[in-house]
């Protein structure tokens, strides 16, 4: 949470700054991208990570290794004129930003546009674009590759290349030469393929492990790659050619600061921390006092809260843990029955639940808020930006009010009771469905909402937390 803002004054923004873009996905821009932070905060600089899109496993490397918190950069979410402004919040203080695109540089929410894509981004910040070209079995072909992604946008400043996965040297040559003689831009360097540092695969044990420091050396080797393979001289003189951005205007904070009007509990842990840094900090400049806790480490809801935030992350990895904390459970009942205003999201959801079901069939309760229980897969079962309708009034929207936001997860719900009441129809790639549980100070979802995307949620939600604190104090004065 260090790093984070609350003003609403203009920002101006002229840090150095870059852009790894992929030509696809798994083209190998995480693994650039992770080495040469940790290589640029080896030399001693403040590296500020940031990620195209709405991801949330690859700032938790980013968090890992720069130790400031990363900051999502999307342009569907939330309107594209706050974009400047969440760059430059996250920039305060940092020497450089590095910023890591998603999938393919063009590819976005259409076809037919570069919305939410990594070149929007780096046309609109005018950000320097490195291009990771996945390169093995290819000889000049990657120039053709390299000219056709310069071509299709001019706009987009791609500055130069990465050539990964290189056979030999003389390999790296042949592609150096190609691209450098046909598109007129410096191949920067070229990484070779060592299948022991290729990026972890994105599967439910990462995070964990990763909170457990179990991958410190993989960053040290990534690191060490590119120091060797890459000219990260000429990388650093890249960011800091960047024109300056001139002064932001804020959008989302446009509004002035409220001092602190309540306190508003927020699971923090290696269970629960998938949190847009823009929520946190709307909800701080609307007048809520954050309450960091872990109920993971068997920490109950702070007793002054007025109202409690769970985000997303990985409960099911850490069943076994927060099913045990039977005491954590039964006091999170008590507040809920006591009128306590709850939001959660995901992982925040399962946790609200019956209980969590895993793959291999063993079940474990949780706080039973939520009337179903959550049942674990192998496979995804959702991905992708969302925009929600309320279909009734919640803590957050009034019925048919909408809100964007984004799903990630590999479970479903199962054994729901019914009458169930729905918080939200959900518009998705294939069509409509529905998401969430709504009670009256209950609101438990899939969907990761983007408070920026409604921002009055947030003046409601707190508006509700008041209430409930004076109730409290009212039941107290009697």
């Amino acid at each position: 949470m260090e790093g984070m803002t609350t003003t609403g004054k203009a920002l101006r923004d002229s840090c150095p700054r870059l852009l790894i873009a992929g030509t696809q996905s798994g083209a190998g821009k995480t693994t650039f991208t992770v080495g040469l932070m940790a290589e640029l905060r080896r030399r001693g600089l403040a590296v500020q990570g940031f990620k195209v899109g709405p991801d949330y496993i690859d700032p938790t490397f980013h968090r890992a290794v720069t130790g400031r918190p990363a900051r999502n950069l999307d342009t569907w979410m939330v309107p594209e004129e706050a974009l400047s402004e969440s760059f430059s919040r996250g920039c305060a203080g940092a020497d450089v930003a590095v910023i890591e695109g998603v999938m393919g540089l063009y590819d976005g929410k259409d076809p037919r546009d570069d919305r939410g894509s990594a070149a929007q981004v780096a046309r609109l910040l005018q950000v320097p674009v490195i291009l990771v070209v996945d390169v093995h079995s290819m000889a000049r072909s990657a120039a053709a590759v390299v000219l056709g992604f310069q071509r299709l946008d001019p706009r987009v400043p791609i500055a130069g290349v990465v050539a990964n996965r290189v056979g030999s040297p003389g390999h790296a040559e042949i592609i150096r030469t190609a691209v450098e003689g046909a598109c007129g831009i410096p191949v920067l360097g070229a990484l070779p393929r060592r299948l022991d540092l290729a990026a972890p695969e994105r599967h439910l044990g990462l995070i964990p492990a990763l909170e457990r420091g179990e991958l410190s050396g993989w960053f040290d080797g990534l690191a060490q790659m590119v120091r060797e393979s890459v000219n990260v001289d000429r990388v650093v003189e890249l960011a800091r050619s960047a024109p300056a951005l001139g002064a932001s205007d804020p959008v989302l904070f446009a509004r002035p600061s409220r001092p602190p009007r309540v306190n508003l509990a927020v699971a923090w842990d290696a269970a629960f921390h998938f949190y847009y840094a823009e929520n946190l900090e709307l909800l701080e400049h609307r007048g809520a006092r954050l309450l960091f806790f872990s109920p993971l480490a068997g920490e109950k809801v702070p007793e002054e809260a007025d109202g409690l935030y769970i985000g997303g992350g990985f409960p099911e990895e850490f069943a076994r843990e927060l099913s045990s904390h039977r005491q954590v459970l039964e006091d999170l009942r008590r507040r809920h029955a006591g009128g306590l205003p709850i939001y959660a999201e995901c992982g925040g959801l399962m946790y609200l639940s019956r209980g969590i079901e895993t793959a291999e069939g063993r079940r474990y309760p949780m706080a039973g808020l939520v009337p179903a229980w959550v049942r674990m897969q192998r496979t995804l079962a959702a991905l992708g930006y969302r925009e929600v309708v309320a279909e009734r009034d919640t803590v957050f929207l009034k019925a048919g009010e909408k809100a964007r936001g984004h799903e990630f997860h590999y479970s479903h719900l199962v054994e729901i009771e019914e009458p169930y009441p729905w918080a939200y129809r959900v518009s998705a790639r294939r069509g409509w469905g529905r998401d969430g549980y709504a009670e009256d100070r209950l609101l438990a979802a899939y969907t990761h909402l983007h408070f920026g995307s409604h921002p009055d949620m947030v003046d409601r939600w707190l508006d509700l937390c008041a209430r409930h604190r004076a109730e409290r104090a009212g039941f107290r004065e009697r």
